[in-house]
């Protein structure tokens, strides 16, 4: 089960800053800070590997390293064998990080130069790099990270797994996976994206004492949303409403042959409350839909027809879901015209991100599922890009799209022009097809129910991917189909069961949906 964790996010540069002042404003000096985190994360880990006799403790030259240093001799005076290598020439060594060594060396340790793997250990302590690292590793670090990926015994990270970027989630050519990773003073925006979930393991905080000054005095970079801070975000129904007042949704989409995808979409938009929810399809799928879900209506509109006849379909709606199974052809591209031109508010995912990246708006009103290929494709640039840096990603989509942005993957990100939302739920059973579909759905239902675009895209993204945690801790995470989802959304978050997760190294595979 996942800690609770505080929910704001912060850049690596804005923890060395805060730190820098607290040291200065407090007379809390760097030694007894790499006092504190040495202690803490020695107590973590007796506490989750209690049976450990011998560990190895990687060190680095910076703080990080100083870290290890006095894990190691809080090891070595307790009577574990301990087996310390620094990654580093020792003559580099300088001020608090020399000193812990020279402190290790005093409790009758001794620090190798070599990395040596005769006695095979219990525990690996990572602390080679901080949260600093911006660049690729080669040479000693890399052959270091490689040995101990392959020892197959736990590991416990201090801060950031080495070779992981504490800003983007993006790793370095190659970084330690580690089962469990101890953050200090703040928690770093990388850890929670992308593919971090391979490499953090279970994810510990400790303030180191300082936590409260440091968050007083520091504007956080993202929110790490939460079912503790999720469940204020349900809207409220009043008991006197009716079907009227709980919005009219259209669901465009369901071209011959995917009438499924715009199925779960309304499905999905049903179970998260929609008051009434009509399906804008192909007329081949009609007679699927009413023996599947009797309580969708469905209309259907042909070329022939002309845009006066699909103007009146439009007009009935309050909010509209735009792309699960449109297709590209011309019916299709008529169908994404015509709905951008009621300016409603509106979702928009799949191929209606296809026409949208081929003909480009921007638009303050509605908001957009993209997965990395398809936000690729909306900024003409590769996928590495866009993984590289989702953060970077999500901003440049929003600033030339407008409204809300849902970037899909381990690590959903929202962003709304203004603040970063990071989704902390999900798992790897969620790359499967049709997840996207019932995504847009929940999302286009809330906007009416919340009024405002923002919070239903955090919401309904966050009561997706929970709902799809419970469905997993059910039933497992092989075979998860959209449609299981179903009937969870229907549940409030304090309905729910908490959720047991996946194991985080099975979970950054991105959610295609």
């Amino acid at each position: 089960m996942m800690s609770n964790l505080p929910p704001m996010l912060y850049r690596s540069a804005q923890v060395r800053d805060g730190e820098r002042k607290i040291i200065e404003e407090l007379g809390v000096s760097m030694h007894i800070l790499m006092e504190r985190a040495g202690f803490v994360a020695y107590q973590l880990l007796r506490k989750r590997w209690p049976e450990a006799t011998c560990i190895l403790v990687c060190c680095g030259g910076g703080n990080n390293g100083g870290d290890g240093y006095v894990i190691a001799k809080l090891a070595k005076k307790n009577g574990l064998r301990v087996q310390l290598y620094s990654v580093v020439d020792l003559c580099l060594l300088r001020g608090d990080v020399l000193a812990a060594k020279m402190a290790f060396e005093q409790a009758g340790g001794h620090v190798d130069s070599m990395l040596n793997i005769n006695d095979p250990p219990d525990v690996v302590v990572d602390a080679i790099f901080g949260t600093g690292l911006n660049r690729s590793i080669k040479g000693s670090f890399e052959k270091t990270i490689n040995v101990v990926n392959a020892l197959n015994v736990p590991c416990l990270s201090i801060d950031v797994p080495s070779g992981l970027c504490a800003d983007t989630g993006n790793v370095f050519g190659n970084a330690i996976v580690a089962d469990v990773t101890i953050c200090f003073v703040a928690l770093k925006q990388g850890l929670f994206t992308g593919k971090a979930a391979d490499y953090t393991g279970d994810i510990i905080f400790n303030g180191l004492g300082i936590n409260d000054v440091f968050t007083f005095k520091t504007s956080a970079s993202a929110t790490l949303l939460q079912s503790s801070q999720a469940k204020f975000l349900n809207p409220i129904q009043s008991r006197s409403s009716n079907k009227g007042a709980m919005g009219r949704l259209l669901c465009i989409g369901g071209q011959k042959g995917m009438g499924g995808a715009i199925l779960l979409c309304g499905q999905a938009a049903l179970r998260s409350g929609a008051g009434l929810v009509s399906l804008l399809t192909s007329e081949s799928n009609l007679i699927g839909i009413l023996v599947r879900q009797p309580e969708l209506m469905t209309c259907f509109w042909k070329r022939s027809q002309g845009t006066e006849a699909l103007e009146r379909m439009l007009m009935w709606a309050d909010t509209i879901a735009l792309g699960p199974g449109l297709g590209r052809s011309c019916w299709a591209r008529q169908l994404f015209n015509s709905a951008l031109a009621t300016k409603l508010p509106m979702v928009l995912d799949a191929d209606a991100l296809h026409f949208l990246a081929k003909y480009p708006h921007r638009y303050e009103n509605w908001v957009l599922t993209p997965h990395p290929g398809e936000a690729a494709k909306l900024l003409n640039v590769c996928v590495h890009t866009i993984e590289q840096d989702r953060f970077t990603a999500i901003k440049e989509l929003q600033n030339r799209y407008g409204g809300v942005v849902v970037l899909k993957g381990a690590g959903t990100i929202v962003y709304d022009g203004n603040i970063f939302t990071v989704i902390r739920a999900g798992n790897l059973g969620m790359a499967s097809g049709g997840m996207g579909d019932v995504l847009a759905g929940v999302i286009a239902a809330l906007i009416f129910q919340t009024k405002h675009i923002a919070h239903a895209a955090i919401f309904g993204t966050f009561l997706h991917s929970h709902a799809a945690d419970i469905v997993v801790e059910q039933s497992g995470v092989r075979g998860l189909i959209a449609s299981d989802l179903l009937p969870v959304l229907g549940k409030n978050i304090e309905q729910m069961s908490n959720c047991e997760k996946i194991t985080p190294k099975q979970k950054s595979s991105e959610k295609h949906g």
